[in-house]
C-alpha cells in the first residue's frame, strides 16, 4: 500500500532542528587552549553527596560511618579522598600503639598507648636497656666486690652448718657410731651405724648377729636404742643443713639483687619519667621485677650443647623485654588516611606471624602481632570497598563486629593453616576511626533490608549522582577536567572546540539537554583517545575533529552486534519496512545493551484480531519472553480499550499481539503505544506507515508518557532507513517528553536539517494515530459514539459488529441445542 497521506488542514509536531542536539559553542570558552587554565580539583555536580560526606565525618558517635554508593566512573574514590584531605588538615594525630609481654599471663600481650612518636623511643630504649643488662650485669656479677661478699656468705653461713656437723661427728664418734650411706635402689641416704666387730652395721645386720648368737640381747639393744636416738639428732643436723643451704641462697639472692637493683632501679626509674602513665608503668615495673628476679639470664650463655638452646634457634633470650609497635605516627602530621585495595583479613584486621624452630614446630611470640588497615588508619580515616570486602572469607562480620565494639582483636586467622592455632590471645586494641565504604546501589539496598547490623554500623549514605546541571560552572569544570587530565597524563592540551565537543559527549552520556555526565571515567577516556588520534596525525593540539573520531572509532570497536543486524535487515532476513503502508503492522523502536555498547534498532510488531472473548494476548508473555514491565504495559493497553469502547458494550474480541522475529526477553512499556496502534490498525482495517517509527508509553488515558534510550532508537531506524534508501518522509515518532533528552548524532541532525528525515512527536494517542493513517482519531458525541469516518468509529463499527456475531452465534447455538433436546424427547419410546 501506498503511505496514507495526512488529513486536510493535519500539521504534526515535528520537531525543530535546534532541538535535536545541544550545541555547545566554543566561544562558551575564553581560552585558546586548555593549556593556559590552572586546573585545581574542585568537586560539583556532587552537593548531595558531598553533604553527606561531611556529616558522616563530623559527627563523632559510634556508628556514624558512611556508605558511598554510586555507578562506577562516577568519581567517587576521588572525591571522597579530596574531602578526606581538606577534613584531615589540621586534626590531630593518633597515638602511637604498642604490644608489649605481659609478665602475669604470657599468653596474653598488653597494649600500651603513647603519644605520637614515643612508641619508637620506648622500643628503643627497651632495646638499649636489654643491651646494657647484658653488658653490666655480668661484669658486676663478676667483679671483685661481688665474689668477695659472695666469699663471706659462704665462709659465715657455712661455718655455721660445717660447726654443727663436726659436732654431730664428734658425738657419734664417742658412741663408736659412723655416718653410713645406705643405698635404697637408685636413691641413697645417711644413716648413723655402729661399729661392731670393725664394720659398721645396720638395723638388719644387727638382728641378724642377734639371730646367730654373735651379740648380747643386752647390748643388741644398747646399740639399737642408741642408734634410733643418734638417728634423731641426724635428722635435726640435716633439717640445721638444709636452713643454713636456704639462708645462704637468699643470702647470695640478696646480694645478687642489690648488685643488680644498682644497675636496673636508676633505668626504670629514668623511663617512667619519661614514658608517664598507667600502662607503660605497669609494664616497667614487670620489667623491673623480673629482671632483678632473673639476672642470673644476663650472665648465662648458652653452650652448644644446650639441647633447649638448641631447638629454640634464633630465639631472643630477652624478648619479653622488648616492645612490639605495631602504629608508629612519629612521621605524621594528620589523622591518617588509609586506602586499603585488598581488605583481606590479614591485611585489614592484622594478624599473628608464625615461624619454625630447627625441629620443625611452629612458635610465636607478642612481637610477631602484626598491624591491619584499621590500625593504621585508627583516628583517622578508612576507605574500602564493599565488593571487595565481601569476596573476602570473615572480613565483613570481623569489621561489623570492630565498629559495634570499638575494638580491633588480632588474631592468627589463616584459612590455609587450620590445624596449627596460635596460643596467644592479645589484648584488644581500642580504635576509633571512620570507615568509608564505596558501594553499588544493589549492595547497598539488599544489605540495609536484610541485615539489621548493617544499617547500625553505616547510618549516612552519600549517593553520587550521574549527572548534574549544564551550567555554565560545569561546562567550565569539563575544560578544568581536561585540563588536569592533559597535564597529569602529558597529553596534548585541547583547544576550544575539542572543548566544545567533549561538552557535548557529556551531553549525550547524560541523556538529557539540560544535563552533564558525571561519569568521568568515559569523559577521561574519550580525551585519552581523542589525544591519540591527535598524536597520531601530528597535532599538537587536540580539535573538535579528533574528539569526533574518536566518538566514531569507539563506536566501530564496539558496534559488531550491530553491524550484524544491519546486514540482516538489509538482506531481508530481518523483515523491516521502511516505506509504503501495511495494516495492523508497524515499527517499533527497541534498545539493545550488550554490556559496553547500546543501540537502537526496529522490530516490527503486529496485530492479528478476530471475533471471541479471549481478549488482548500478549504472545511474548505466552512465550515466556515479557518482563514485568512490558506486561503491565499490555495490562494499560487493555484497559485503554475498554475505557474507549467498552462503555455500551462489551469488548467481545480475541486479538494477539507480537515482536516479529524476537527470540530473546523483552521488557520495559516504551512499545505499548506502537502496539496500540497496530491493534487499532487491524481493527479499522486502516493502513499505517512503515516509513515511521514509533516508540512511547502510554497510558491508560491515552497520554504519551517519557521512555529511556530515545537517542539510540531514532538512531536505529535512521541507520535502517539508510540502508534501504532515504525517501524524505522516513522518520520517528516520539512522545513529546522526550524532546528535552534528544541529542542525536550529528550525521542523524544533519539529515533532518537537509529534510530527508523527520522527528515527529505527540502528546496523545489521537495525535499519533492521525499522523501514522492519515485519519482523523475522532472525538465521542455525548452518547459516547464516534464518527464513522475516524480511526475510532471505524474501530466502534468494527467492534459492534463483532459483538453482534458473538450474540447472534450464541442464539443460534441456544436454538440448536433447544432444538435438539426436543426433538429427543419426541423420540423417546
Amino acid at each position: 500500500m501506498t503511505t496514507p497521506p495526512l488529513p486536510p488542514g493535519a500539521a504534526p509536531n515535528e520537531v525543530p532542528v535546534e532541538k535535536l542536539r545541544f550545541r555547545c559553542s566554543p566561544d562558551a570558552f575564553s581560552f585558546e587552549t586548555t593549556g593556559e587554565l590552572e586546573p585545581g580539583f574542585e568537586v560539583i555536580g556532587q552537593d548531595r553527596a558531598i553533604k553527606a560526606i561531611q556529616l558522616g565525618l563530623a559527627v563523632q558517635s559510634r556508628g556514624f560511618n558512611v556508605v558511598v554508593q554510586g555507578l562506577a566512573g562516577t568519581g567517587k574514590e576521588t572525591t571522597v579522598k579530596s574531602i578526606l584531605e581538606k577534613v584531615a588538615r589540621g586534626t590531630e594525630i593518633p597515638c602511637d600503639i604498642c604490644y608489649v609481654h605481659d609478665f602475669d599471663d604470657a599468653d596474653a600481650p598488653k597494649v600500651v598507648y603513647l603519644p605520637p612518636g614515643h612508641g619508637r623511643g620506648l622500643r628503643r630504649d627497651m632495646d638499649s636497656l636489654v643491651s646494657h643488662l647484658a653488658r653490666t650485669v655480668p661484669a658486676a656479677l663478676e667483679s671483685d666486690e661481688f665474689k668477695k661478699r659472695q666469699a663471706q656468705i659462704l665462709e659465715t653461713e657455712g661455718e655455721k652448718g660445717r660447726a654443727i656437723v663436726r659436732e654431730f661427728e664428734e658425738r657419734i664418734k664417742k658412741e663408736n657410731f659412723v655416718l653410713a650411706e645406705i643405698r635404697l635402689g637408685p636413691l641413697a641416704k645417711n644413716e648413723v651405724a655402729p661399729i661392731v666387730e670393725g664394720k659398721p652395721r645396720t638395723g638388719d645386720e644387727l638382728e641378724q648377729m642377734l639371730a646367730e648368737g654373735k651379740i648380747a640381747r643386752d647390748e643388741f639393744e644398747r646399740l639399737d636404742g642408741l642408734r634410733e636416738q643418734l638417728g634423731e639428732e641426724l635428722e635435726e643436723v640435716v633439717k640445721h643443713a638444709r636452713d643454713t643451704e636456704r639462708l645462704i641462697g637468699e643470702a647470695m639472692k640478696a646480694l645478687v639483687y642489690g648488685f643488680g637493683a644498682e644497675i636496673v632501679n636508676p633505668r626504670i626509674d629514668e623511663l617512667k619519667k619519661r614514658y608517664p602513665g598507667e600502662r607503660p608503668g605497669r609494664f616497667l615495673e614487670q620489667v623491673r621485677h623480673h629482671a632483678l628476679e632473673n639476672l642470673e639470664e644476663f650472665v648465662r650463655k648458652p653452650e652448644p650443647s644446650d639441647l633447649a638452646a638448641f631447638f629454640a634457634g634464633s630465639r631472643d633470650l630477652h624478648m619479653r623485654y622488648r616492645v612490639n609497635l605495631l602504629v608508629d605516627n612519629s612521621a605524621t602530621v594528620r589523622a591518617p588516611i588509609v586506602v586499603e585495595t585488598h581488605p583481606s583479613y590479614k591485611n585489614l584486621f592484622g594478624t599473628i606471624e608464625r615461624t619454625w624452630d630447627r625441629s620443625g614446630l611452629a612458635y610465636t611470640d607478642f612481637t610477631r602481632i602484626k598491624a591491619g588497615s584499621l590500625l593504621r588508619a585508627a583516628g583517622g580515616y578508612l576507605v574500602l570497598s564493599f565488593s571487595e570486602i565481601l569476596s573476602e572469607p570473615g572480613v565483613y562480620q570481623s569489621l561489623k563486629r570492630t565498629l559495634k565494639s570499638g575494638k580491633v582483636d588480632i588474631q592468627g586467622f589463616d584459612p590455609t593453616n587450620i590445624f596449627i592455632p596460635t596460643a596467644l590471645k592479645p589484648e584488644p586494641v581500642d580504635v576509633d576511626l571512620k570507615v568509608l565504604l564505596i558501594a553499588d546501589n544493589l549492595s547497598y539496598q539488599i544489605f540495609y533490608q536484610y541485615d539489621s547490623d548493617f544499617r547500625k554500623v553505616f547510618k549516612v549514605k552519600a549517593d553520587f549522582d550521574t549527572i548534574m546541571e549544564r551550567d555554565e560552572r560545569g561546562v567550565a569544570w569539563y575544560a578544568s577536567f581536561i585540563a588536569r587530565l592533559a597535564r597529569d597524563e602529558r597529553l596534548p592540551h585541547f583547544d576550544r572546540t575539542a572543548a566544545a565537543a567533549v561538552v557535548e559527549e557529556g551531553v549525550r552520556l547524560a541523556g538529557r539537554q539540560r544535563k552533564l555526565s558525571t561519569r568521568f571515567s568515559d569523559v577521561a577516556d574519550l580525551v585519552r583517545e581523542a589525544s591519540y588520534w591527535a598524536k597520531a596525525d601530528g597535532a599538537t593540539v587536540v580539535s573538535g575533529a579528533y574528539v569526533d573520531r574518536a566518538v566514531r572509532e569507539s563506536i566501530e570497536r564496539r558496534n559488531l552486534v550491530e553491524s550484524r543486524m544491519a546486514e540482516m535487515t538489509r538482506d531481508g532476513i530481518l523483515m523491516i519496512a521502511t516505506d509504503g503502508a501495511r495494516v495492523g503492522e508497524l515499527n517499533g523502536l527497541s534498545v539493545y545493551d550488550v554490556g559496553d555498547y547500546r543501540f537502537g534498532r526496529p522490530t516490527k510488531i503486529t496485530a492479528s484480531v478476530a471475533a471471541g472473548r479471549a481478549g488482548i494476548i500478549n504472545i511474548e508473555r505466552e512465550a515466556d519472553l515479557s518482563g514485568k514491565s512490558h506486561n503491565k504495559g499490555m495490562l494499560i493497553l487493555a484497559g485503554y480499550f475498554r475505557a474507549r469502547f467498552a462503555q455500551k458494550i462489551p469488548l467481545t474480541l480475541s486479538a494477539s499481539l507480537a515482536f516479529e522475529q524476537s527470540y530473546s526477553g523483552i521488557d520495559g512499556d516504551s512499545a505499548s503505544s506502537t502496539e496500540l496502534y497496530a491493534l487499532l490498525s487491524a481493527l479499522a482495517r486502516l493502513p499505517l506507515r512503515q516509513d515511521v517509527a514509533v516508540t512511547g508509553s502510554v497510558n491508560q488515558k491515552g497520554e504519551m508518557q517519557a521512555i529511556g534510550g530515545v537517542n539510540e532508537k531514532i538512531e536505529g531506524f535512521y541507520d535502517a532507513c539508510l540502508a534501504a534508501g532515504i525517501t524524505g518522509r522516513q522518520g520517528a515518532l516520539i512522545p513529546e517528553a522526550n524532546v528535552s533528552d534528544l541529542m542525536l548524532r550529528k550525521d542523524v541532525v544533519e539529515a533532518v536539517a537537509g529534510g530527508r528525515f523527520r522527528i515527529y512527536t505527540a502528546s496523545t494517542v489521537e495525535e499519533g494515530i492521525r499522523l501514522l493513517t492519515g485519519v482523523e482519531a475522532g472525538s465521542p458525541n455525548e452518547e459516547g459514539d464516534y464518527d464513522g469516518e475516524t480511526v475510532y468509529g471505524l474501530v466502534q463499527k468494527r467492534l459492534a459488529k463483532m459483538a453482534k456475531d458473538a450474540r447472534d452465534s450464541l442464539r443460534s447455538e441456544r436454538d440448536e441445542g433447544r432444538n435438539g433436546a426436543t426433538s429427543s424427547g419426541q423420540a423417546a419410546p
